[in-house]
């Protein structure tokens, strides 16, 4: 499972980059995102991200052989902030069902994509690649991983190996329903928001009891919720 991480580091061995090269390829993706949050089209050339970054087009190819292996590279640095964002104990209040304790997550993460235009753009838009989808279910997969250990945290249950795919299969429901809100809204609603999360729960009631009782947080069970993640290429072509 790829983190912007493990891309830099490919490029890395491949091309020993300084702390120069490394500033390079986190400016174009900063005007990446600049770029397609102030833009009503998804076709930005890398000429142009050249230029909000303020590069010249050569070192745009150095890193990237065009636009979408940037898109890729910036949905995987979106991963990242929402992984470690979604792995950030809840202490204030906490949950004390398994319902509340998604619905808390879900919310967070709704206003982390409505403040961040580009990732809805690039996770809901109509015009996604197979290649940013595929970055995106790698980033599901292992919050999904985290979110079961997440569970097991809060919650006093028996151990379930089919509880992270359930929960990987209930996040797809979730962002069907927030496609369709930024379709209709251009953000994800707090109506849809809602609804996004009881299609979640709703699913998870098949597997899940209504009540898990609550257990007292340790830090060994909070320190089990990261996923390191594996290093594999990832696709950008």
């Amino acid at each position: 499972m790829n983190t912007s991480r493990d891309l830099l580091a490919e490029l890395s061995q491949n091309r020993p980059m300084r702390k120069r090269g490394i500033e390079r390829y986190h400016r174009i993706l900063d005007a990446t995102e600049d770029l397609l949050s102030e833009s009503g089209d998804e076709d930005i050339s890398l000429a142009q991200i050249a230029t909000r970054a303020e590069i010249s087009l050569a070192s745009v190819y150095y890193f990237f052989p065009n636009r979408n292996s940037v898109y890729v590279a910036l949905a995987l640095r979106f991963n990242d902030e929402i992984y470690e964002r979604s792995i950030r104990p809840l202490t204030d209040p906490e949950p004390q069902t398994w319902q509340e304790l998604l619905a808390m997550k879900h919310k967070a993460a709704a206003e982390f994509q409505n403040s961040r235009p580009a990732a809805l753009r690039l996770f809901l838009g109509a015009g996604v690649s197979a290649a940013v989808r595929s970055a995106d279910f790698t980033g599901n997969a292992r919050l999904a991983r985290s979110r079961a250990r997440m569970f097991e945290a809060y919650f006093d249950m028996q151990h379930m190996p089919d509880l992270p795919h359930w929960l990987e299969v209930s996040a797809a429901a979730m962002d069907g329903v927030w496609s369709l809100s930024y379709g209709y809204h251009g953000q994800i609603t707090e109506t849809y928001r809602r609804e996004a999360t009881a299609c979640a729960v709703t699913f998870l009631r098949r597997y899940l009891p209504e009540y898990l009782p609550r257990k007292p947080l340790t830090q060994e069970a909070l320190d089990r919720i990261r996923i390191e993640p594996e290093a594999t290429a990832p696709a950008v072509s």
